[in-house]
C-alpha cells in the first residue's frame, strides 16, 4: 500500500449523504436543481470541497501514523490542525480521483509547523491543492479578535449578533450526521465512531463543514439569489483546535460565527472583482474556539471563461 497516495471515487449518493449531514443546500450540490442556476456550467452535481477534505484528513491521518509523527506532534505540542486549499476544479459522480501527499517538511522558524503538500485530481487534472499542517499557535484569522458579547451572550439563531457584524448559526453534534459524513467522503466511520467500543472521535472536517450552512443561511437572510448570483468557494484556510474537538460528543451545541463579507482582491489576481472573503468561527457549548479560519468566495460568472 502507497501511504502517499489515496484512490478514491464518489458517486451521486456520496453527494446527497454530505450534504444532509451537513445541511448544506447549496443548489450545486442538489441532482434535482443544478440546472436552475444560471450558467452553471458544471452539467450536474458536484462534490462539497469539505468533502475532499475530510480524505485528506483521513489520509494526512494514516500517513502521520504510518511515518511515526504522532509523537512529535505530542512531543512539540502541535495543538492546531490547518487546512490551506485552492479549488482549481470541481469533483463529479464517477470522477476517479487521487490524493497526493508529500514528504512531510518540520520547520521552526516562528513556530514549529509540521507540513505536508497536498493535491488531489481527477481525469482533467488539479481540483485542489494546498497544505495539511500542524502548528502550536492557529495559522489562520489570528488578526481578528472576537467580541467578547460573542462569548457571554444570548445569541440568537439565524442572525447578526448585536453590533458585531457577525451572522450566528447554531448547530448540534449528532454521531450519526458525523458518520454520514465520513461516509460520503470514503472515510471508513469506525475509524472514528465506535460506539461499542466507546470510541467517539468526531472528525475535525466535519466540523469545519458546518461552515457551508452558516454562509447559506447568512446569503439566504441578505437576500442572495442562489440561482441568479451563487457563489463559489475558491480557498479554504482554518486552523483547528484539535484538543477541543476531541471533547466534542453527540448532541452538544456547536456556535458558528460568520463575519461579514470582506473585498479580498489580492496581487496574484489584482485585476478582477467581486472575490470576498468571511472570517469564520465555531465554538463549543463551553464557548471555547473549535475553528477559526478565512473562507474565499468568488461569484460564478468570476470562474468562467471570459
Amino acid at each position: 500500500m502507497n501511504i502517499n497516495e489515496g484512490k478514491f471515487s464518489l458517486d451521486l449518493v456520496h453527494i446527497d449523504v454530505a450534504r444532509n449531514a451537513t445541511d448544506d443546500f447549496n443548489l450545486f450540490h442538489d441532482k434535482k436543481q443544478w440546472d436552475q442556476i444560471e450558467g452553471n456550467p458544471f452539467e450536474g452535481p458536484i462534490a462539497l470541497g469539505f468533502q475532499l477534505e475530510c480524505f485528506i484528513e483521513n489520509l494526512v491521518k494514516r500517513y502521520r501514523q504510518h511515518h511515526d509523527e504522532i509523537s512529535l506532534i505530542e512531543q512539540e505540542q502541535l495543538t492546531f490542525s490547518n487546512y490551506s486549499f485552492n479549488f482549481a476544479g470541481v469533483v463529479k459522480p464517477k470522477d476517479q480521483l487521487t490524493a497526493l501527499i508529500k514528504k512531510s517538511r518540520l520547520s521552526s522558524s516562528e513556530q514549529t509547523v509540521l507540513s505536508n503538500r497536498v493535491v488531489i485530481k481527477n481525469e482533467q487534472g488539479i481540483v485542489l491543492i494546498g497544505f495539511k499542517s500542524e502548528s502550536s499557535r492557529p495559522l489562520f484569522a489570528n488578526d481578528v479578535a472576537l467580541h467578547q458579547t460573542l462569548f457571554i451572550g444570548n445569541l440568537l439563531d439565524r442572525n447578526i449578533v448585536d453590533n458585531t457584524g457577525y451572522f450566528y448559526k447554531r448547530k448540534f453534534t449528532t454521531n450519526s450526521n458525523a458518520k454520514n459524513f465520513l461516509t460520503s467522503s470514503y472515510v471508513e466511520q469506525s475509524d472514528y465512531l465506535d460506539e461499542v467500543n466507546d470510541k467517539i472521535v468526531f472528525p475535525e472536517t466535519y466540523c469545519t463543514s458546518l461552515i457551508s450552512c452558516a454562509l447559506l443561511e447568512r446569503g439566504k437572510a441578505e437576500g442572495l439569489d442562489f440561482k441568479r448570483n451563487p457563489m463559489v468557494y475558491t480557498s479554504h484556510k482554518i486552523s483547528v483546535n484539535r484538543r477541543n474537538v476531541e471533547k466534542l460528543r453527540s448532541d452538544q451545541k456547536i456556535h458558528i460565527l460568520v463575519g461579514p463579507p470582506i473585498s479580498d482582491t489580492e496581487p496574484e489576481i489584482e485585476g478582477h472583482s467581486g472575490l470576498i472573503k468571511h472570517y469564520c468561527f465555531a465554538l463549543n457549548q463551553e464557548k471555547e474556539v473549535l475553528f477559526q479560519g478565512e473562507i474565499q468566495l468568488a461569484p460564478l460568472s468570476y470562474i468562467l471563461p471570459k
